[in-house]
């Protein structure tokens, strides 16, 4: 863990996850379940979609946290690993976050899919624990002015392949929410927004994000409000065109405690508004 992994609740920030996912995947590929016939699975793959459970704050320490990787499932074109975030101490297990990816075997060079060889696939099985894993689904989405926000893509957000990496659309999500949620608060009269954690993140990936000088459209909205809760989604485009699509629900949360609370009843009014369109 690092220091700047921290947000301003000293909580390790719910994009950061996303940084230790991929740091772990990328090692059991390489190390684990390397072979000369698999080494392409370590970097030749794109990720299709991550589901995010976060289910407990992580706070710094300077004994590191452990991260589980298994398969849950392997297919014809991909295969899908889960991952566990912990600690444990005297025997004891404090479990952080869970999440599944689903990725891709891909060639680069052509900008193609492609399936898994006999190999790759052969790789996998001693890491396999079949388990469903459950269907991302977003609604209708809503564009408006309120929830536009430019996105300017930094050259250090590509990877080797010149594709921006997965971990940052996480971070351009929280940037697109959290204008969002000041724009609508502005516009309402809110003095004081509650704080509020992350508890579940669905990210699908549909086409690659390059860069380039231009702005890319990322447009959110308030999908649903409950009691203590609210569900966000977001949608990211490039002329008109889905590049991904997220999926976010959080909670409102007291510092002082360390709990879901119940917003204040102008926010919640705010809220229902704009969720109801």
């Amino acid at each position: 863990m690092r220091w700047a992994d921290l947000d301003m609740l000293g909580h390790v920030n719910n994009v950061t996850y996303v940084d230790y996912l991929q740091e772990a995947r990328v090692d059991m590929l390489r190390v684990h379940a390397r072979s000369r016939q698999t080494d392409n699975l370590a970097e030749g793959v794109v990720v299709a979609s991550h589901q995010v459970h976060y289910v407990a704050p992580l706070t710094f320490d300077f004994t590191p946290v452990l991260v589980e990787v298994w398969a849950t499932e392997v297919r014809a074109a991909s295969f899908t690993l889960a991952y566990e975030v912990f600690r444990e101490v005297a025997g004891q297990r404090t479990v952080y976050l869970r999440a599944t990816s689903v990725l891709a075997p891909y060639v680069f060079a052509t900008e193609r899919p492609r399936r898994l060889t006999a190999e790759e696939r052969a790789s996998l099985e001693p890491y396999l624990e079949p388990s469903g894993t459950p269907k991302v689904s977003f609604g209708e989405p809503r564009h408006t002015e309120v929830g536009h926000y430019p996105l300017h893509v930094r050259f250090s957000d590509v990877d080797a392949y010149g594709h921006v990496n997965n971990v940052k659309y996480f971070e351009y999500f929280q940037e697109a929410r959290l204008a969002c949620v000041t724009a609508l608060s502005r516009q309402a009269g809110v003095d004081a927004f509650p704080s509020m954690v992350v508890a579940q993140a669905d990210v699908v990936y549909s086409r690659p994000i390059l860069f380039r000088p231009e702005p890319y459209d990322v447009n959110t909205w308030v999908a649903r409000v409950g009691r203590t809760s609210l569900v966000m989604e977001s949608e990211l485009l490039a002329e008109g065109q889905v590049l991904s699509r997220a999926r976010y629900a959080m909670v409102f949360f007291d510092r002082a405690t360390e709990r879901s609370v119940e917003p204040p009843a102008d926010v919640r009014a705010m809220l229902a508004a704009t969720a109801a369109g």
